[in-house]
């Protein structure tokens, strides 16, 4: 695998606070241009597929675990594991978590893989994210631009 670095802004923006990884991507990419960045479901096939060619994958979602909404959580497989109990809100049966460890299983995961969840409070239909959510945006865009930038 070798390629420039993805950001990947997972969730439903019909979903309230689903949709937290993509306005992440969406400031990502308005302050570095040069980074691809995509938004996506969170379906795990296409998040496999999606990484295949990069090198360094970031990958923004929202997550359900019981902390306070807004809180952010940060892992970077395959050192870390993504715990069972840091549920993705995906409709999907095959998820972030699954893609995870399928990659790994299969030894396809990129040489470097970041995973920010942001904890969601509000995963009703509708459009716009809770205070407590918008408020992590920034801070988890700033988060990413910096450890993007620090790559040698």
């Amino acid at each position: 695998m070798a390629g420039a670095p993805l950001v990947i802004g997972v969730g439903n923006p019909l979903r309230r606070d689903d949709g937290v990884g993509r306005a992440v991507a969406r400031a990502i990419q308005e302050t570095l241009s040069a980074i691809k960045v995509i938004e996506m479901d969170g379906e795990g096939a296409a998040l496999l597929e999606a990484w295949t060619e990069a090198d360094v994958v970031v990958v923004v979602d929202a997550v359900r675990s019981g902390a306070t909404p807004g809180t952010v959580h940060r892992f970077e497989p395959p050192g870390d594991r993504l715990p069972h109990t840091l549920s993705s809100t995906s409709t999907h049966a095959f998820g972030l978590p699954d893609a995870v460890e399928l990659g790994r299983a299969l030894g396809q995961l990129p040489r470097r893989l970041i995973v920010y969840g942001i904890e969601g409070a509000d995963f009703t239909a509708g459009e716009g994210l809770s205070a407590e959510v918008q408020t992590a945006v920034p801070e988890v865009a700033a988060r990413v631009q910096a450890e993007l930038q620090a790559l040698p």
